[in-house]
């Protein structure tokens, strides 16, 4: 079973979280969320809240086989972090699973790992997607080589059946 990474910050859009890591568990993999620190709670904007594991200064890349943003506010607050950035980074680099919904692909254009790639996101980050390098579809999930992206609650379950077909 893999093990899966989940970065998380206050005030994330709670079913972009609630929905794949209930889901991913329940087939049986390894979560860990990743945090700016460790064991802190992370509030969703409408109440959900899970508590770190690891802060990303923590985080091994070599140790997980994937990773998942979820959207909302958090990943602006993600990506300015260092340790989060380069957690990214290596991930991408060994070609692992890199899975982002909503505004979850912000950490992927700070982590300069969608240039090449196709990408989908929230309308209101389409042009930084495109300024990243990476071609912009509005369709309900787009799998492009390691990265998964996604735009809005409504696609989490062709979201969640990618992931999963994919770890």
């Amino acid at each position: 079973m893999a093990k899966v990474a989940f970065l998380l910050a206050d005030n994330y859009e709670d079913s972009e979280m609630v929905h794949p890591y209930e889901e991913i568990k329940k087939a049986g993999h390894e979560t860990v969320i990743i945090g700016l620190e460790k064991g802190v709670d992370c509030k969703g904007k409408k109440g959900a809240v899970y508590q770190t594991d690891i802060a990303a200064s923590e985080a091994n890349s070599s140790e997980f086989d994937a990773v998942v943003i979820p959207g909302g506010s958090a990943p602006e607050a993600l990506r300015i972090n260092e340790d989060v950035v380069r957690f990214v980074k290596e991930i991408n680099e060994q070609n692992k699973l890199i899975a982002g919904i909503c505004h979850g692909p912000q950490v992927m254009i700070s982590a300069d790992v969608l240039n090449g790639k196709t990408a989908t996101c929230f309308i209101g980050i389409r042009d930084d997607v495109k300024n990243a390098g990476a071609e912009f579809v509005d369709q309900e999930v787009v799998v492009s080589k390691n990265i998964i992206t996604s735009r809005t609650p409504k696609d989490e379950p062709a979201f969640i059946r990618e992931i999963l077909e994919k770890i």
